[in-house]
């Protein structure tokens, strides 16, 4: 979500900040802002939208100074306005802030009772004017910090700037992420590595309830007790040039059509090309011998996290617990002796799927996370990490990454199958042997990306849209539904095919196109056709995904249909992605929506 850059001796460092947070675009925002320095006076610039109109704003007006922060907001409290935008400040500090300050309502009306008043809607100016209330009490900008820290509560991340220091950032960082660049005379805050790559590639992440001090010679970090802690220094593999479209329109079409190298890359890492076996990175745990299974994601993670279910309990025979994040801590959820919860997500800094995880560690579970960045929050805090190599995404809708996941995933449960003796060697084989075809036919289902844009013509007239799947299909088709929300707007519900008669049906007419993920498994393939029939019978329209020959089996009662490639039912999830994820592209292209920065969402989720 929100994007802080912070940089303590700059060379014009408005500018800097201004690239810095451009690296943060893909988190998602609604304004941007920055404050400098400026012959020891805060000076701001801040502008609704784009960071296009920060920089205009900039250029109109430039700000002088070496020392600054900067910031991306996504609105939470207030709404989006340049009023309401970052940095806040008063005379004496200036705030960039990641988060929510849950008692910022009892904190508002002590200030205002002391004579202090606020500019904003926001929950952020709250802290600038605690931390100046410290200050003019004649306290020194680290007391009047330290003090202010021990007044909030929720989850967040801080950076200040302070009148009269030139040579002082302070950062917080409670529950969102907060690292620290280090670099020659130079000293950085950014809320992740792809921020802070331009500047350096030594990084300190802190940790939960750390708070640092900035100058121009290095850092100082104290934990949630004040004490004076070391962290350590990592080099990061994020490359500090700016990622390019390479000739696509957007980053979106570029990174779906990544896919087959990215899954390539993943499938090297966890399949053995000389055994034909699954090789997992070492596991301080048996996952095999676990009783059950608990995986925990949200968004899209979670629609991967729900195939592997079906792996997982049908390969492995092994009982597996799915739940979003957000709901599955507030359960107070049982977990058995012996168990390994699995978290899955691209950032590796979801704030809930964090927190989820800090519950099942609490319960005595073994973590294991899928996640695309191993210096990770969550990453960090697991016993064993499975690494994506979907490099970075910038495309706010997820694709190459929900399709690195399931790799990872697929390759996880043929191991753990093989280890319990649910599957023997043979087998094993057979099914790593269909995973190192992915790449392959997922190049296959790209050769349609001239047919699915003319299927998105038609679809992008409908108000609604219906998608259906059956076994591991039904994740798919929910995951087409939420890629189609999320860029075009068009409101889509996903559907088990089996559940249409049990209330969906209702909404069938021929204003609905319907879209039916049907890879051709033995038994489901013929239930799911009962239901288009269902569907058809009932006037409606529907659009097929499955192979030439399941095509040909409902030709007559559909009204568009998508040939994909023969493949194992393992896979199957994996291929039939790639087609949904083009519809939802190109429709969102054809309703002229902001594909790659959609309106409302947020590529990194850092708040509850």
């Amino acid at each position: 979500m929100c994007g802080i850059v912070g940089i303590v001796g700059g060379e014009k460092a408005a500018w800097q900040l201004v690239d810095g947070l451009r690296r943060l675009e893909y988190r998602g925002y609604d304004s941007a802002g920055v404050a400098t320095l400026v012959e020891g006076r805060i000076e701001r610039r801040r502008a609704e939208g784009k960071l296009a109109n920060l920089d205009r704003r900039l250029r109109a007006a430039p700000l002088a100074g070496t020392t600054g922060i900067g910031h991306t907001r996504w609105a939470t409290h207030g709404g989006v306005s340049e009023r309401n935008a970052h940095p806040h400040a008063t005379d004496r500090v200036a705030i960039v802030h990641n988060g929510i300050i849950e008692n910022y309502a009892e904190l508002r009306d002590e200030l205002r009772t002391a004579g202090r008043h606020m500019e904003s809607e926001t929950d952020t100016e709250i802290v600038a004017h605690l931390v100046t209330h410290h200050l003019d009490q004649g306290m020194e900008p680290e007391a009047a910090v330290a003090a202010t820290l021990r007044r909030l509560t929720g989850a967040f991340s801080l950076a200040l700037l302070f009148a009269g220091r030139d040579d002082l950032l302070i950062g917080a960082r409670r529950g969102t992420p907060l690292a620290i660049g280090w670099g020659d005379g130079t000293m950085f805050f950014g809320s992740d590595a792809m921020a802070l790559a331009p500047f350096t590639n030594r990084i300190t992440y802190l940790e939960d309830g750390d708070w640092a001090v900035l100058t121009r010679g290095g850092a100082v970090v104290r934990d949630e007790t004040d004490r004076i802690v070391e962290r350590p220094v990592r080099l990061s593999a994020v490359t500090g040039a700016l990622i390019g479209k390479d000739g696509y329109r957007h980053y979106m079409l570029k990174e779906i059509y990544e896919q087959p190298a990215v899954i390539g890359d993943t499938l090297n890492a966890f399949v053995s090309p000389s055994t034909g076996r699954v090789t997992l990175p070492e596991i301080p745990f048996d996952v095999a011998g676990a009783p059950r299974l608990t995986i925990v994601a949200c968004g899209t993670a979670y629609l991967a996290g729900a195939v592997a279910k079906y792996w997982f309990e049908k390969i492995a025979r092994l009982p597996v617990e799915i739940d979003v994040a957000s709901e599955f801590r507030y359960r107070e959820a049982p977990l058995p002796a012996g168990g390994v919860a699995i978290f899955v997500s691209q950032s590796g800094e979801t704030l809930d799927t964090l927190e989820a995880l800090r519950y099942c560690r609490r319960q005595g579970q073994k973590i294991l996370s899928v996640v695309n960045v191993p210096e990770s929050t969550i990453a960090r805090e697991s016993d064993a990490v499975l690494q994506t190599l979907a490099g970075p995404e910038i495309g706010v809708a997820s694709t190459k990454a929900f399709t690195t996941q399931l790799v990872v995933l697929a390759c996880l449960a043929v191991a753990v199958a093989r280890a319990r003796g649910a599957i023997d060697g043979a087998e094993e084989a057979r099914l790593c042997a269909a995973l190192r075809e992915v790449p392959a036919r997922v190049a296959d289902v790209l050769a349609h990306d001239e047919r699915i844009r003319e299927l998105a013509q038609e679809v992008a007239l409908a108000r609604d849209v219906l998608y259906l799947g059956r076994g591991a299909a039904f994740p798919i088709a929910l995951e087409g539904a939420l890629k189609l929300k999320e860029i075009s707007y068009i409101h889509a519900e996903g559907y088990a095919a089996g559940e249409m008669k049990h209330g969906p049906i209702a909404l069938i007419d021929d204003t609905v196109p319907v879209i039916v993920v049907a890879p051709p498994e033995p038994v489901l393939f013929e239930k799911t056709a009962s239901a288009v029939q269902e569907v058809t019978a009932r006037g409606g329209r529907v659009l097929l995904l499955s192979d030439a020959a399941g095509c040909a089996k409902l030709a007559d009662r559909t009204t568009w249909t998508v040939p994909l490639p023969v493949c194992d039912p393992l896979v199957a999830p994996l291929i039939y992605a790639v087609p949904v994820q083009l519809l939802a592209y190109h429709v969102a292209v054809v309703k002229g929506t902001d594909v790659d920065q959609p309106r409302n969402l947020a590529k990194s989720v850092t708040v509850e």
